[in-house]
């Protein structure tokens, strides 16, 4: 004799399906509780965020400002640091008032500016941020670090105009994990060439794009988007390491003399007919 148990077949799909779509919502709240992937998540979390935060009437967020969830990805990624000491903060505002030192850091630029325009092509790098650091790195350099033999003492481990250490080198693959001490020497010689050091520049913006997840066809125009402009923040945390860089490269990249330095063009003279 037969027994019909398709009630409790029915009763027991049921109850399987109910426990799949809980278990389904779960796993999705699970993975929204993650930390982002990568910067273009985060800032387009922290973007949602801060404007759900905001009242009308209020400025947009600061791209500048990591929340804690940022800066313990960044630590764990690249070992970043915290802001300069308060002194040291106060020391370079000071340098950015003195006008002949300006004056100078400015002269020089101009004369990297073909090299600036031509790696910031070659690598899909806006030429503002690498002018920015640059600007930062050369009016805040000590004197006498770029002396020769300074440089091959050991006393100082960045060099050149965009102050690259022998480590970019390595993650670049321009040199072995352990380099000799000759290579060593050569790559100090490399990163004192102005037009070297600047593409070496242009190509570790490019390599910690990529790094970061973002689209290494994207020049990343900060007045363009909130993603974009706390992606250029970050590439400039990770190149210098300190929290309040970012701020000055960003309030560099929008110097008027830096724009005209870089997108002003000289028409030549027109000779005066008599």
């Amino acid at each position: 004799m037969s027994i019909d148990r398709s009630p409790a077949r029915v009763v027991s799909m049921r109850g399987l399906l109910c426990a799949a779509a809980a278990l389904a919502a779960t796993s999705v709240a699970f993975h929204s509780s993650l930390p982002p992937s990568s910067i273009a998540d985060i800032a387009s979390s922290s973007s949602k965020d801060a404007q759900a935060e905001s009242t009308v009437g209020e400025s947009n967020p600061d791209p500048t400002d990591f929340s804690a969830e940022e800066l313990e990805l960044l630590q764990r990624r690249f070992g970043v640091h915290g802001p300069q000491t308060p002194l040291a903060q106060l020391f370079t505002r000071g340098m950015d008032q003195l006008q002949p030192l300006r004056a100078n850091t400015l002269s020089r630029l101009r004369g990297l500016k073909p090299v600036i325009q031509r790696e910031a092509f070659r690598h899909r790098v806006n030429p503002m941020l690498i002018t920015a650091i640059l600007f930062d790195e050369i009016q805040h350099s000590k004197p006498g670090e770029d002396l020769p033999f300074v440089v091959h003492s050991g006393l100082v481990d960045t060099h050149g105009p965009a102050q690259l250490g022998i480590s970019e080198l390595i993650h670049q693959g321009r040199l072995p994990a352990e380099p000799t001490s000759e290579q060593i020497s050569e790559a100090r010689d490399l990163l004192m060439n102005p037009d070297a050091n600047i593409e070496l520049l242009a190509a570790k913006l490019s390599r910690i794009k990529n790094e970061l997840g973002l689209d290494q066809g994207s020049i990343l125009i900060a007045s363009r988007s909130y993603v974009d402009a706390k992606a250029i923040a970050t590439l400039a945390y990770l190149h210098n390491g300190k929290l309040d860089y970012p701020a000055r490269i960003l309030r560099y990249m929008q110097d008027p003399a830096l724009h005209g330095l870089i997108y002003s063009a000289r028409q030549p003279e027109k000779p005066y007919l008599i």
